[in-house]
């Protein structure tokens, strides 16, 4: 039987007994009916997963002994920073948690002149708090030991200014250099455009700021299937896929 895998957000280390969060306890206790002496496996983003046996279990609470440390070989060489912008609906989290699955290292949840989402400042840090829930569940289910990083919304403008790496590169259907013509980047930021697309405007200020225009094949995809395709080529290049 697949021995269950949770997110436990505090130090671990090999010989330690923990006790679990309430988060942790309604999934093992409530929902999967562990009991004392089964086993689990926890991570905490630290890049380690812990093996570990639950103990002092009740309907309310939870112990675990953690009696081993590994490192499996699950994360990317290759940091990939995405610039999401947003889009409404559940469109937002598919982009958050499959770009998760495909090991990226850093989100930010972009606006601009066609984004048609505006978060207010306490809807926005409740956003921000759920969007890195789904990376966290994300990387339960991948097998993942470290958690991208949810980023505070930025502007578009702002973060192409800012945002940091060896390559950067932008998702338009301007004439492209071919990625594979390219020296392998120690870091990619990608931008992603909102559902109506970059402007014109965007798109120079973008190049401006030392980003390389690229396009995956003819056909245009929607603003939350582009980073995960984007990804994984990015990935199989230069990355761990393939």
């Amino acid at each position: 039987m697949r021995i269950p895998r949770v997110y436990e957000p505090q130090p671990l280390s090999a010989g330690n007994l923990i006790e679990l969060s309430d988060t942790s306890v309604q999934h093992l206790v409530r929902a999967l009916r562990l009991r004392d002496g089964d086993s689990i496996r926890l991570f905490n983003g630290d890049g380690a997963e812990y093996v570990a046996t639950l103990t002092g279990v009740d309907k309310r609470r939870a112990s675990a002994q953690i009696t081993e440390a590994t490192h499996p070989a699950v994360e990317s060489g290759l940091p990939i920073h995405v610039g999401q912008t947003l889009s409404r609906g559940e469109r937002m989290d598919y982009a958050v948690q499959k770009a998760t699955e495909m090991g990226v290292t850093q989100i930010t949840p972009l606006t601009s002149e066609r984004c048609e989402v505006r978060l207010k400042a306490d809807r926005e840090d409740k956003r921000l708090r759920h969007w890195q829930q789904v990376a966290i569940s994300a990387c339960e289910q991948s097998q993942r030991t470290r958690v991208p990083e949810i980023l505070e919304v930025s502007s578009l403008e702002e973060w192409i200014r800012n945002v940091d790496a060896e390559l950067k590169l932008v998702l338009h259907h301007h004439t492209a250099q071919p990625l594979q013509s390219m020296s392998a980047p120690a870091s990619v930021a990608l931008l992603i455009g909102p559902e109506g697309g970059l402007t014109e405007a965007e798109v120079d200020a973008a190049l401006a700021a030392g980003f390389q225009p690229v396009a995956f094949g003819p056909r245009v995809m929607r603003t939350e299937t582009a980073p995960i395709t984007a990804c994984a080529i990015l990935q199989y290049l230069w990355g761990d896929l393939g």
